[in-house]
């Protein structure tokens, strides 16, 4: 096994940065496409995926994978990987740096390794989170190479929590901290895995946005805690998952949950509502 996690982290790690150089050459310079759920694609979100996929199942041909741009359905493989060629497309489109290639792994449907590397920003995460797998293996988080974790703090109005663009309904009420938003679902759960900011909310995020990031806020301390009744993982066989958002709230500790989740709950209400989850 500890081959095997050797192989897991070189392969990715090598796939996102070589992927990365290229498409910081186009960031910018593209006219993005509106998909059917009003988020924005570009031809090098689409080559991203492609040649993502062409490498796992080079490399894996044995694993499943699951990608925002092609395939929504979780396979019956053991192993699936779960690809995001580029979370933060509006902010790529825009020229704005803040834009990452986000790959996690799943085993038996849940999040085991992640790692997400922002080309521009220099910055490369990764982590390992075991759970109750039965797997085992290095563990950790990771930034650069250097061990991260989130911060022990309590929340005052100068510690930092991040929103997402569906979730601004919060600045209409009094709330515990200072905002931020960075456009990026992964960077928003990552600050607050490095430290840097106490929380952060995701309103609508898909699995694919999630996968990685949350297995490396575990490792380094924190929770990503989804606003609904029952557990999500592990994911169904079988099931498409293009559509399904999974209301998230990410925290630098368990113990804040019970600060922060009257603060958001009515957000995960509002979802659950709209796409009328169980």
């Amino acid at each position: 096994m500890p081959e095997f996690w050797t192989r897991v982290y070189g392969f990715t790690r090598q796939l996102a940065e070589s992927i990365g150089q290229v498409l910081a050459e186009d960031a910018g310079r593209l006219t993005p496409e509106l998909k059917a759920d009003g988020s924005l694609v570009t031809a090098a979100d689409k080559w991203a995926d492609g040649k993502i996929r062409q490498a796992i199942t080079k490399e894996f041909p044995e694993h499943g994978i699951l990608s925002e741009e092609t395939s929504h359905t979780l396979p019956s493989n053991d192993w699936c990987w779960v690809v995001d060629p580029i979370d933060g497309t509006t902010n790529f489109t825009r020229g704005l740096p803040l834009w990452a290639i986000s790959i996690g792994l799943l085993y038996q449907g849940t999040p085991i390794f992640g790692l997400v590397h922002l080309p521009q920003l220099k910055q490369t995460f990764h982590g390992y989170w075991y759970g109750s797998s039965g797997i085992v293996g290095p563990s950790g988080a990771f930034l650069n190479h250097q061990p991260i974790q989130t911060t022990s703090d309590e929340p005052s109005p100068s510690h930092l929590f991040n929103l997402c663009a569906r979730s601004t309904e919060i600045l209409n009420r009094p709330f515990s901290c200072k905002v931020r938003m960075v456009g990026v679902a992964s960077y928003n759960i990552l600050l607050v895995a490095a430290g840097a900011a106490i929380g952060g909310i995701e309103a609508s995020p898909k699995i694919w946005d999630i996968a990685a990031a949350s297995v490396i806020l575990q490792a380094a301390g924190g929770l990503l805690y989804h606003l609904e009744p029952n557990a999500i993982f592990p994911l169904t066989i079988g099931l498409d998952y293009g559509s399904r958002p999974f209301p998230s709230l990410a925290l630098s500790r368990p113990e804040l949950r019970s600060f922060f989740e009257p603060q958001v709950a009515f957000i995960g209400e509002r979802v659950r509502s709209t796409y009328r989850l169980s």
